[in-house]
């Protein structure tokens, strides 16, 4: 058993219960478009290349990261993805716990680099990322949408 307060970082191996509601419960907290999907979870879970991280506080899951590995010709890479931290538990060091965890995986499976992105009006997040070592690069993001089908 842990001590109170201390956070307690997993690696999903399997779907149940309380990870989908720990899911339905911070998704919206991540992104307003992102509609929960069992499914999904269930697939990100299983594939080779993402690693979901979870982070309990007091039994109670409170956040979750993924990180995504990925073979180049340049070296494996790796990517953190989908942070979310409760807002109800944030400011008790659940963010970089889980960050940092992530960072440990990345370097035990051999990965060069690890990248993410955040929007610039996430000032507590960028210096989280910062402080764990992260630094901002001159680039440009691109993405492509396809069009919506029908």
């Amino acid at each position: 058993m842990s001590e109170p307060n201390t956070v307690t970082i997993e690696i999903v191996e399997r779907v149940d219960d309380a990870l989908l509601e720990a899911v339905r419960r911070l998704l919206p907290q991540l992104s307003r478009s992102a509609a929960f999907d069992e499914q999904t979870i269930a697939w990100v879970v299983q594939h080779e290349a993402c690693t979901l991280f979870t982070a309990s506080l007091d039994g109670t899951v409170v956040g979750a990261l993924t990180l995504v590995t990925y073979p180049l010709p340049t070296g494996l890479r790796a990517h953190v993805d989908d942070v979310v931290v409760d807002d109800a538990a944030r400011g008790r060091g659940v963010g970089e716990t889980l960050v940092r965890a992530a960072l440990d995986r990345a370097v035990e499976v051999g990965a060069r680099t690890v990248d993410l992105t955040s929007r610039p009006s996430r000032e507590a997040a960028i210096r989280l990322y910062e402080r764990c070592g992260f630094v901002r690069r001159d680039s440009t993001l691109f993405r492509w949408t396809p069009p919506e089908a029908g």
